[in-house]
């Protein structure tokens, strides 16, 4: 599989134009006698300064001070705790369950252009608390609830949109290919419809965060029953070691993660030390989710999410994963049309108009949630 995918994204990885030190601070190394140091976080700013500018135009402005600024959380009810009991806590804070307010509004009113099955078709279940737009409050920690599980889980609203967008039924078998630090893993258990769940991802410190989240969240007979499979395997294997298998595959893949970029100096991906394999994040894209999509079920369903505004990792990945699969293994994937989450959603974030396929989060001052990329598809063949 990997000779097809080098072919496939070699168009991709002559496109990546990361930028360069400004040319006041390049130095030659036979004269210099120390390189200048540049922390990672200024040198992202610099790269996304560069790339994002155009691809957004007259946006990037609001787009870079938003991922400058504070960043939103949102409430992830713990269905395994008492969560009418820790709603009502929520509710008291003068926070709203943003799933079910948006499903049940748009219920009700016949005139806004959205279906029923459209208002309908999202992972069943699930309760996820925010902030009004323009309201910076921030939520308490979580604390453990009178069911011996943490009541609520803090995460990026927007993390949410690729679990919904699963539109997962009961009695799925669900894959969450790159599985850790658990907020999506953990979401779709919360849906109370996976008769099992293979949780899986490669890199050991962060599975070490996706136990402890399982841990904390879900009871014990559940951790320890056949309804969860944890693994920490090369997820683009996947195709050859359970092909054809599953109805469901979330695929959230490395990125560049861009706002823990510009925040955080640890396990950055802009460090100089990781030029190489930040140039390569396209490719390993492509062939993790080409990977999901052949582990599933012939009319299952994958959906792909990063938390990047890049499109060289988002649309073109799709794209030439899609043209992969039809080339090289006469696959053919279908894209599903996201475009009523814009409407069902539009009170809680900002969504970028002009997405090729799938929809993206912008992060936007007054609903400071994101950078986060989705696409639904679905395998036919």
């Amino acid at each position: 599989m990997a000779a097809p995918i080098v072919k496939c994204v070699r168009q991709l990885l002559k496109q990546m134009d990361f930028a360069p030190v400004q040319r006041r601070h390049r130095h030659k190394k036979k004269w210099a006698a120390t390189e200048p140091k540049f922390p990672a976080s200024q040198l992202a700013l610099q790269n996304f300064d560069m790339t994002y500018s155009v691809q957004f135009g007259d946006l990037w402005p609001s787009i870079r001070v938003s991922l400058l600024s504070e960043q939103k959380y949102g409430a992830l009810v713990n269905n395994f705790a008492a969560w009418d009991h820790v709603s009502a806590k929520l509710e008291q804070l003068s926070a709203r369950d943003f799933v079910n307010d948006a499903i049940s509004r748009w219920k009700l009113e016949p005139e806004s252009g959205l279906s029923a099955n459209s208002s309908s078709a999202c992972s069943p279940n699930l309760r996820c608390f925010t902030f009004a737009r323009g309201d910076v409050s921030c939520f308490p920690s979580a604390r453990l609830g009178s069911l011996g599980v943490m009541d609520y889980y803090l995460m990026d609203a927007a993390s949410l949109l690729p679990v919904l967008a699963l539109d997962l039924q009961p009695g799925d078998v669900v894959l969450d290919l790159c599985a850790a630090p658990g907020g999506k893993t953990l979401a779709l258990l919360q849906t109370g419809c996976c008769r099992h769940l293979a949780a899986n991802d490669l890199s050991t410190s962060r599975m070490d965060r996706l136990q402890k989240v399982l841990h904390s969240y879900v009871p014990q007979e559940i951790r320890e029953g056949n309804r969860i499979r944890v693994t920490s395997w090369d997820g683009r294997k996947w195709g050859e070691l359970e092909g054809d298998t599953y109805d469901r595959v979330l695929v959230d893949v490395p990125c560049t993660t861009d706002r823990h970029s510009l925040h955080e100096e640890e396990n950055n991906i802009f460090q100089r030390s990781r030029k190489k394999e930040r140039q390569m994040l396209p490719m390993l894209q492509v062939q993790l989710l080409a990977a999901g999509l052949l582990a599933t079920k012939p009319g299952g369903y994958v959906v792909y999410s990063t938390c990047s505004l890049s499109h060289l990792q988002n649309e073109y990945v799709v794209q030439g994963t899609i043209e992969l699969l039809a080339n090289q293994y006469s696959i053919e994937v279908q894209v599903e049309d996201l475009s009523h989450f814009r409407k069902l959603f539009m009170d809680t974030f900002c969504f970028f108009p002009s997405c090729q396929v799938g929809e993206l989060v912008m992060p936007n001052l007054m609903a400071n949630f994101g950078p986060m990329y989705f696409c639904k598809m679905r395998r036919l063949t």
